[in-house]
């Protein structure tokens, strides 16, 4: 048997008294103030919370506000207009006089109110005038609404059950919050991430893409009725329209329907807003329409090519560049205003479509992961359902269990960075086949077990030792052992590139330091990339005009562009035997010499082919 039913059995066994609100507590009166005087006083520091109906709450000084009738006990508030509410609040403050509180003797007695009437507050809210324009109830309604009145001691137990479970349920909102918020931020980084590109993406104005019109403007007389018509809203609301989002109508003559018809792959613009942060936001329409205009607050923007997909410019005008962008170019007087010749002279990036498609399912996924919690964190809402039920039951038994240890969820930082780029890195191998990176990101730099030996210290030996272009010397011991790529580190050779600055060993060997160290997971990538380094010019990384030198930090800046896995050791592979066909005389001449064979033979065997007559 729980406490809270022990409780009951003994101190109310035949049930309780119903009273009236205002036969139990006592009513307190607000502070007359205008909204006015409210925005004059409102200061952040303030001791007094001032509630003012709705979600509008200010903190202001006590010695500013006007005829204060200040509550500095527990009470429950009555939000009596606009969002019909009760809250509980025990530091000093007031309210507007149109609204009124509650208090008791005691603290528990006024928490199990609140309670009570928080359960009760469909009751209230249908019992509210002016439905139709800004909801408020009248003061009899709480005065003489009847609530149970048990004893003190069973009102207790009631209320520190109820605080425990709005404790829980609050943590549990609070750590989905949380998550679904970082997913959001993830999804954000990647989009962003996904349409940033480098200079091998040719980028075009918008102005060569799209033709920009300003929309209908009616007045109200006609809406409601005609065709249908996209609003601000919709735009404003909407990445992407469907036909089922364009649910407003509205009476245009054929000439306008012609000029300002909307269809699949137009991007429409928030036009016009009281600030630079509400224009410029975009919705792209996904589906074709006999009919449909859009209003005068938004510009539409047609597409004058076929080389964008819709889904696409949906992505890339929700970017945090094209937003900045727009902030920054936006026309403000009195309201802030956007026109499509500034729009037009924004730069895009149009990768083939292809890489758009991919693009957009990458994106695609993010979102739905983002915006469904069965698919994004139902491991997560399991495990907080499971402790939810558990402490649930553990207070409705009333067993005491000390103190609540929350799960511990920090991850290394460093770890979280590193998996973070892998995945950036995987999403543009899928997107585009190749992913920029530098040589710390793929590769571990050895440069600190290096050791030079002068030529009189060397004992000879049969170990390789090696210097910025290659075998030095051969030595008694060796400090490597296994695969490494070598890339010179300082000498003429950088610039002359006489000899390969990059070069791959194998094996037991010595380096001295004029050579850097890299050790790579796989062969195919550190000959894929001793290849690429070989085949660029590297003058802008490299310091010092008597002595040419490529430092550490310097390499770490050089971008490559890595392949996929499959694509790196393909490339590697066919590059490996041009390689050995053109430096191996043992299989490149007779190679040759096969193929010029093959090749006489076939053009003898055509000469000499006749018809034979019949």
């Amino acid at each position: 048997m729980s406490r809270l039913q022990e409780l009951i059995d003994e101190l109310c066994p035949d049930g309780v008294e119903y009273k009236r609100i205002k036969d139990v507590y006592t009513r307190l009166k607000g502070t007359p103030i205008t909204a006015g005087k409210m925005k004059e006083i409102d200061d952040p520091n303030g001791e007094i919370k001032i509630f003012a109906g709705g979600k509008t709450i200010i903190n202001a000084k006590e010695k500013d506000i006007p005829k204060a009738n200040i509550t500095r006990v527990p009470a429950v508030l009555v939000q009596s207009r606009g969002v019909i509410d009760f809250v509980f609040y025990e530091e000093p403050f007031t309210f507007k006089n149109e609204m009124w509180a509650y208090t008791a003797n005691e603290r528990i007695s006024v928490k199990y109110l609140y309670y009570v009437l928080k359960n009760n507050v469909k009751h209230f809210r249908d019992a509210a005038s002016g439905m139709g324009s800004l909801p408020q109830i009248s003061l009899p309604v709480t005065e003489d609404f009847k609530l149970p009145v048990p004893p003190l001691e069973v009102q207790r137990e009631i209320v520190q059950i109820l605080d425990n479970f709005t404790l829980l349920t609050a943590e549990l909102t609070a750590e989905l919050t949380a998550e679904l918020t970082a997913r959001t931020q993830q999804y954000e980084h990647y989009r962003n991430k996904l349409l940033s590109f480098d200079n091998h993406v040719e980028r075009i104005a918008l102005g060569e893409l799209f033709e920009f019109r300003n929309g209908l403007s009616k007045g109200k007389d006609y809406f409601g009725k005609g065709i249908p018509f996209i609003r601000y809203t919709d735009v404003y609301n909407h990445r992407t329209l469907h036909k089922e989002d364009v649910t407003a109508l509205v009476d245009c003559s054929p000439q306008e329907m012609k000029k300002l018809k909307v269809s699949r792959g137009d991007v429409l613009f928030t036009r016009t807003s009281e600030t630079a942060e509400d224009v410029g936001w975009s919705s792209v329409m996904l589906d074709d329409m006999e009919e449909c205009v859009f209003n005068g607050f938004t510009i539409r923007a047609k597409p004058k090519t076929t080389k964008l997909i819709p889904e696409y410019c949906g992505y890339c005008f929700a970017t945090d560049e094209f937003r900045h962008y727009v902030t920054s170019h936006c026309a403000f007087t009195t309201r802030a205003s956007l026109t499509g010749s500034t729009i037009a002279n924004y730069v895009l990036a149009v990768p083939s479509p292809d890489v758009q498609q991919r693009i957009v399912d990458v994106l695609n996924n993010f979102e739905s992961i983002c915006s469904d919690l069965n698919i994004s964190l139902p491991a997560e809402i399991e495990a907080r359902q499971k402790q939810y039920e558990y402490y649930r039951d553990v207070l409705l038994t009333f067993v005491e269990t000390g103190t609540v240890v929350a799960t511990d969820r920090q991850t290394d930082r460093q770890t979280d960075r590193q998996t973070d780029r892998q995945t950036v890195i995987k999403l543009f191998w899928y997107v585009f086949g190749f992913a920029p990176v530098t040589l710390e990101e793929i590769a571990v730099n050895c440069d600190s077990q290096r050791r030079p030996v002068t030529k009189g210290n060397r004992n000879a030996g049969e170990y390789p030792y090696y210097g910025a272009s290659g075998i030095v010397d051969y030595v008694d011991d060796y400090i490597f052992d296994g695969d490494y790529l070598l890339i010179s580190e300082d000498g003429a050779n950088l610039v002359a590139r006489v000899t390969p600055i990059a070069f791959s060993i194998s094996g037991k060997n010595w380096v001295n330091n004029h050579a850097h160290v890299l050790k790579f997971k796989s062969y195919y990538e550190q000959r894929y990339v001793e290849m690429y380094l070989n085949g660029i010019n590297l003058e802008k990384y490299i310091s010092g005009a008597a002595q040419p030198k490529l430092n550490q930090k310097n390499l770490n800046e050089i971008v490559i562009p890595l392949p996929r896995p499959d694509k790196t050791r393909y490339i590697v592979n066919i590059l490996d035997k041009f390689d050995k066909l053109c430096t191996d005389i043992s299989e490149g001449i007779p190679a040759e010499i096969e193929a010029r064979q093959k090749q006489y033979e076939y053009y003898r065997d055509k000469m000499l082919s006749f018809k034979e007559l019949s």
